[in-house]
């Protein structure tokens, strides 16, 4: 099983990431796509991947750190996305208009030019959506880049299934096991397994029977049984196809020694 998306360059994880990893190994997770969301964390995710076989990495400017969005950082983000083999995805970027922490304007401005710059390199890309949906529609068909993993997908289907169309990937967290999370779970009922993946975004929200606690990779066990119970197929099956997805996405077995 490979964690798709999990930020372990985070604070959150400093002391005991060992720790972790082994705990992930015993739960039967043995790959990690460690995402950033500044060109800072970029650098410590770079050095946790080439510490750690099993982690690869992201290089991205998130939605909430559009401000810091100009042209010496766009060079830098350049040079950072051939830093090392291991580098497998632009990314965290994207719209959310939920938090707020960026104007819409600025927002916009980074996602396309990211954007532009995955097509340019040819990559695949780690998209943040949240209550922006028609937004980011709207800029990936005007750039048109190459696949992009909606992260963290908590649309409705009638909001996402022209991404899949397109021939995008929808990326499910824990939240799909919380009570009210019953649109998640409708959008997991109606996406083939050949369209998802797997993730915790830890250290951020824990599944059930862990929600309150600090999130971590092992638990995307739960989200593989979560799905599961609702697609009614064994979770052997959930994890093989979601791990050819995420092998494919990110070109993982190409970046293996």
């Amino acid at each position: 099983m490979i964690d798709a998306h999990c930020h372990l360059a985070d604070h959150a994880f400093s002391s005991d990431l060992p720790a972790v990893l082994a705990r992930a190994a015993a739960a039967g997770v043995r790959r990690f796509v460690c995402i950033s969301d500044t060109l800072q964390e970029a650098k410590s995710a770079q050095e946790l991947a080439e510490k750690y076989e099993q982690i690869f990495y992201t290089v991205g400017i998130h939605p909430h750190h559009a401000t810091l969005w100009n042209a010496g950082v766009q060079q830098q983000m350049h040079t950072m996305l051939k830093a090392s083999p291991k580098m497998v995805a632009v990314g965290e970027i994207g719209l959310d208009y939920h938090s707020m922490r960026s104007p819409k304007d600025m927002q916009q401005r980074a996602f396309r030019e990211q954007l532009l710059i995955a097509k340019a390199v040819n990559l695949p890309t780690v998209v943040h959506c949240r209550e922006a949906v028609a937004d980011v529609w709207s800029i990936i068909e005007e750039v048109r880049p190459p696949k992009i993993q909606l992260h963290c997908c908590t649309e409705a289907w009638e909001d996402v299934h022209r991404f899949l169309e397109r021939g995008d990937m929808l990326s499910f967290t824990g939240i799909c096991t919380y009570p009210n999370a019953g649109v998640i779970r409708e959008t997991i009922a109606r996406c083939p397994l050949a369209s998802m993946m797997l993730e915790t975004d830890s250290p951020y929200l824990a599944p059930v029977p862990h929600r309150g606690k600090r999130n971590e990779p092992s638990y995307v066990l739960e989200v593989a049984r979560c799905v599961a119970t609702i697609k009614g197929v064994p979770i052997e099956e959930v994890d093989r196809v979601t791990t050819e997805n995420t092998e494919e996405f990110f070109a993982l077995q190409k970046k293996l020694p």
